[in-house]
């Protein structure tokens, strides 16, 4: 109970992890009144989703934490999920150990959530096995989004690419276009459907729409991240209106 402060590293042009996100959290504010959440953001510059701008913007990581060390977050999420995902299997381990080292460096004892680890343990909250994803990438990207999940265990029985390398165009896609993109994907044998494997693809809207019309649990890594960021905070990962995982 009380106010949480919520550290979010995001990258430059990134526009949807800060509305999805608290637009998540405020939901749940409207149904306990008693917790409420704060959000503090630290920038890295990154433009065009390729390799190269990746692993420049994973680099300013601890200056990031540096800065939002000094407002003493009760969590802090690194939110480029491709970013994490593109460095190798296992990678996000490695982020969120550099980014808690760099903040306990400067005082903050603040837990380490990224929406790389947070998607995998979203999938493994649901029990999920098998997933079907739907990226805003190019396809080399998407195929090592789909790498890195199957190195975790996690099968991948589909993939679409929507091959957008432009960050703020990926920010401007109409989340509605989702509930027709997924009707794409092979879902046989899947056990979820990952609705937006990026947090600056928005999703959110048509989370709940797509679970009623594919029949499948629907998870986001936005909807992923909120999930972490609650269990980080010892809060019932619950959330109206973003689909199973967040459910009551």
């Amino acid at each position: 109970m009380g106010t949480h402060h919520v550290g979010m590293i995001v990258p430059s042009s990134n526009r949807t992890m800060e509305t999805e996100l608290p637009r998540m959290l405020a939901a749940r504010e409207r149904e306990h009144p008693r917790d409420r959440f704060v959000f503090h953001s630290a920038r890295a510059r990154m433009q065009h989703v390729t390799p190269e701008q990746l692993r420049a913007m994973n680099a300013q990581a601890e200056r990031a934490a540096a800065e939002l060390a000094d407002v003493r977050p009760d969590v802090v999420a690194t939110a480029c999920l491709v970013a994490i995902m593109a460095q190798g299997p296992g990678y996000h381990c490695t982020a969120e150990e550099t980014i808690r080292a760099a903040l306990r460096a400067e005082g903050a004892q603040a837990p380490v959530v990224s929406s790389a680890g947070a998607l995998l343990s979203g999938i493994a909250a649901l029990g999920a096995r098998k997933v079907a994803i739907i990226t805003p990438y190019l396809k080399p990207l998407t195929e090592l989004v789909v790498a890195y999940l199957e190195d975790a265990g996690v099968e991948v029985t589909d993939a679409l690419s929507l091959e957008v390398p432009d960050n703020l165009a990926v920010a401007r896609l109409d989340p509605a276009d989702l509930r027709e993109h997924w009707r794409k994907l092979d879902l046989t044998g899947a056990d979820a459907l990952v609705v937006s494997a990026c947090v600056q693809m928005p999703s959110l809207e048509s989370v709940e729409a797509i679970e009623a019309e594919a029949g499948l649990p629907v998870l986001s890594a936005a909807t992923a991240t909120a999930h972490r960021i609650l269990t980080e905070l010892g809060l019932p990962p619950q959330v109206p209106g973003a689909g199973h995982l967040l459910a009551a």
